[in-house]
């Protein structure tokens, strides 16, 4: 049967807008996490100290384990978080003892932490729900804004939690974040990179942590906040002898 010309050209519009269905919040994070390191993330064991705390951090798409290490009035404390759970270790030997809320606490303390080294790498969890909320500016440098929510389906106990990422329009780089949380009374927090390092091809951040006068206020006044110089720094988050070790196959 012959194919008229008016007919191919819509048909070869539908073949060729389905090669790539991503959405434009997906596209602008995994041009950021290939800016920041790509496959590096999920090829390296990294180990960073974090406020007197060692972390030592591995994550692929499928499997991850992060461990903190420190020592307090108890010993030396060995936390261990992957697939499988939680486990604290001190001096050696397994805590059975442990409440589910004091286990709850401790994953959310390691998680955390973790979550924020490896940004952007994260945003490609499959509980991450992508918006792009459009084009702005900062300090006469173009950003694109992408708030990303969580499914409760695999999105954590606090899955709620919003959080607002400025990636560069031309280099894809995160320069800027905001995020709203409910633990410990609730607030609002946003992080400008005051450095970067790289090791093993991975570019690691510094930030500045910032916070509102009023902690309800939305992740999308954050900027406006910002500009107006209307932030108040809370404290630096800063990342202290970094290591990265290549996994071999």
């Amino acid at each position: 049967m012959k194919l008229h010309h008016y007919l191919l050209i819509p048909f070869l519009a539908i073949l060729f807008s389905g090669c790539d269905q991503r959405s434009k919040a997906q596209k602008i994070v995994d041009e950021s996490i290939a800016a920041h390191g790509g496959a590096a993330f999920e090829n390296s064991l990294i180990e960073f100290d974090f406020r007197e705390i060692h972390y030592t951090i591995f994550k692929t798409p499928t499997a991850f384990e992060y461990i903190r290490e420190f020592s307090d009035s108890t010993g030396s404390v060995k936390d261990v978080l992957n697939n499988s759970g939680f486990t604290r270790m001190v001096n050696g030997v397994k805590i059975d003892t442990l409440t589910q809320e004091r286990i709850g606490a401790f994953s959310r303390s390691v998680n955390s932490v973790a979550y924020f080294a490896f940004l952007p790498y994260g945003l490609n969890d499959e509980a991450a729900v992508k918006s792009y909320l459009g084009e702005t500016k900062i300090n006469g440098k173009k950003y694109e804004m992408v708030k990303v929510t969580f499914v409760p389906e695999g999105g954590g106990e606090h899955f709620e939690d919003e959080f607002l990422y400025w990636f560069g329009k031309e280099d894809h780089l995160m320069d800027f974040m905001a995020y709203s949380y409910h633990t410990d009374g609730g607030g609002v927090r946003m992080r400008e990179v005051s450095s970067v390092a790289e090791f093993g091809g991975i570019r690691f951040q510094n930030y500045l942590n910032l916070k509102p006068q009023d902690k309800e206020t939305p992740v999308e006044k954050m900027q406006e906040l910002y500009l107006a110089g209307k932030l108040e720094k809370l404290s630096e988050i800063n990342l202290e002898n970094i290591k990265v070790t290549p996994l071999t196959d």
